[in-house]
């Protein structure tokens, strides 16, 4: 499945390490998603209980709703038992962010049935896809390849 398949057919994001630091891209994409999207955003972070007054969840099993997607924001180590949550709630989508790549993880994720997106930002390609990179921190200025006469 493409990714703006994944995007046009999810309804509801876990984000597995939400963070509370606004200096992290977990609190990035969780920010951006809330204000731009129509996902019902989860929050799971084991340490926390609250984001900005929002609630956070210790596990995926504690959501009150079975997400469609799982973002996961977690170090490599960790993926395998990230990947064991998503399947035992029944997640259709995980994706892994920008800089994790976990081959074993996205071959287990598939022989579960689930579409895996691995080194991607959630916020960038959304808003790819939504007309929002200004949104996401890119400047989009437009550039054209026509050639300007020097002054």
């Amino acid at each position: 499945m493409s990714i703006r398949q994944i995007l046009q057919q999810t309804t509801s994001v876990a984000i597995v390490g939400a963070s509370k630091n606004p200096s992290r891209a977990s609190y990035f994409v969780n920010k951006y998603l809330s204000s731009t999207s129509a996902y019902d955003i989860y929050l799971v972070n084991p340490t926390i209980t609250e984001i900005e007054g929002t609630p956070v969840y210790p596990t995926l099993a504690d959501l009150p709703v079975r997400p469609d997607l799982v973002d996961v924001f977690r170090k490599h180590d960790d993926l395998p038992a990230v990947l064991a949550e998503t399947i035992a709630v029944q997640a259709k989508t995980i994706w892994l962010q920008l800089g994790l790549v976990h081959d074993e993880v996205a071959r287990d994720a598939e022989r579960a049935g689930l579409s895996v997106v691995m080194d991607k930002c959630l916020k960038i390609e959304h808003a790819r896809f939504h007309g929002g990179l200004h949104l996401a921190g890119f400047d989009t200025g437009v550039i054209d390849s026509r050639r300007r006469l020097a002054l």
